[in-house]
């Protein structure tokens, strides 16, 4: 038996043209509404549908919602913001979901769940409802990467069938407007740490006629897109940390002089591959430094405490120092370049020899001057911290 209570749920449903199915899709939700004697209400947002569907939903008994935002992220914000009830399931107006089934998502919220996931893959899939790039390459690869970048318990991260405290979302301050919404809303609950549990949901072919709004590979590129712009560490920390590692290693053997493994020379060709590789890795690692530093000061990430206490330890003048150090360095090792030269009465040189005092100096050089321009640039960032 549910609880009876004042506007408890709203669901929701984004609407673009969709009047061969808006009004079976609302008459559904309303009808287990009434059944289970639930005080909601059915929310349509339309987002600029041109078919007459905003008139067919109200109709059948919705309420209807301009949305003049472009995009299914911009419908389902607008659609939040209007909403009345203290949860909303949302779930999309194509007649893919059953909304005559939402007892599991109402039942996780009322348990004290913030985020009510449906699965696809626990629930079933009907032929014919989920393309087979969609169902075996596309949902499963963007779900596993959301897992490792972010430690989320979700497992279908695409679903359009789940429920959720409206308050607990609207202060995530959701930002996306296209398809990667989706991707967002279980990005930003993981990483704020609310509370997500999954519940099974099933799929069924879709009631239109028409194709899909979604783009498989154009909206899938932005699904992963945000996955990475939201995880710098994934996207410059690890890949930098690599690259300067890898760079050090091939240095550290060729740097004494020439190294040979199974026939094969390696020489300052070598040494100046390792340059580049140590150069470009430091640059993504600072890339991660300011990344994260602005996500957390435009609140597009959550604070970091542990981020946050080292970002404060490194002051500018920590960075000078260590920047002039290094470009220091790489002075000393050209001027030591100068020398031998000037022992060789500036005539022609071994470049096997020079190159390998001349290639770590302007290594050292670079990145010093980097640290240097990067600790006044990190300075600049956190004064909007104060």
């Amino acid at each position: 038996m549910y609880h009876l209570g004042p506007m408890e749920l709203t669901i929701l449903m984004p609407c673009l043209d969709e009047a061969e199915t808006i009004e079976r899709c609302v008459a559904e939700a309303k009808g287990w509404l009434e059944r289970n004697g639930i005080e909601g209400e059915v929310l349509v947002a339309d987002n600029g549908s041109a078919d007459g569907s905003p008139e067919l939903a109200e109709r059948a008994g919705a309420r209807v919602v301009s949305v003049s935002a472009k995009g299914y992220g911009a419908a389902l914000q607008g659609g939040i913001q209007a909403a009345r009830g203290k949860y909303v399931i949302m779930g999309d107006a194509d007649d893919s979901y059953d909304f005559s089934q939402l007892g599991p998502f109402l039942d996780g919220l009322r348990a004290g769940h913030d985020l009510v996931m449906g699965n696809r893959f626990l629930g079933g899939i009907a032929p014919g409802a989920m393309p087979l790039h969609h169902r075996y390459l596309g949902n499963p690869v963007l779900t596993a990467i959301g897992r490792v970048l972010f430690h989320s318990p979700c497992r279908d991260f695409h679903c359009g069938l789940r429920g959720f405290r409206r308050d607990a979302v609207l202060a995530l301050d959701l930002r996306t407007t296209g398809m990667e919404f989706a991707s967002e809303m279980v990005v930003k609950a993981t990483l704020n740490r609310l509370r997500i549990t999954e519940v099974p949901t099933t799929l069924s072919k879709d009631g239109r006629s028409h194709p899909p709004h979604l783009k498989s590979w154009r909206d899938g590129w932005r699904h992963l897109r945000f996955l990475l712009m939201y995880s710098p560490r994934w996207l410059f920390f690890f890949p930098g940390l690599a690259a300067i590692l890898g760079g050090l290693a091939i240095g550290a053997l060729v740097l004494p002089g020439p190294f040979v493994v199974g026939g094969i020379h390696f020489d300052i060709h070598s040494l100046l591959f390792a340059s580049a590789l140590i150069v470009i890795g430091y640059q993504a690692v600072i890339f991660a430094i300011f990344t994260k530093t602005f996500a957390i000061a435009e609140k597009l990430l959550p604070h970091d405490p542990a981020f946050e206490s080292s970002a404060k330890k490194v002051t500018l003048e920590m960075g000078l120092c260590f920047g002039f150090g290094l470009l220091l360095v790489g002075v000393v090792l050209a001027v030591l370049a100068v020398i031998e030269w000037a022992r060789q009465s500036f005539g022609p040189l071994d470049p096997t020899v020079t190159m390998r005092l001349f290639i770590p100096g302007m290594t050292a050089a670079i990145l010093g001057v980097q640290t240097i321009f990067s600790s006044f640039f990190l300075s600049i960032l956190a004064l909007s911290r104060h």
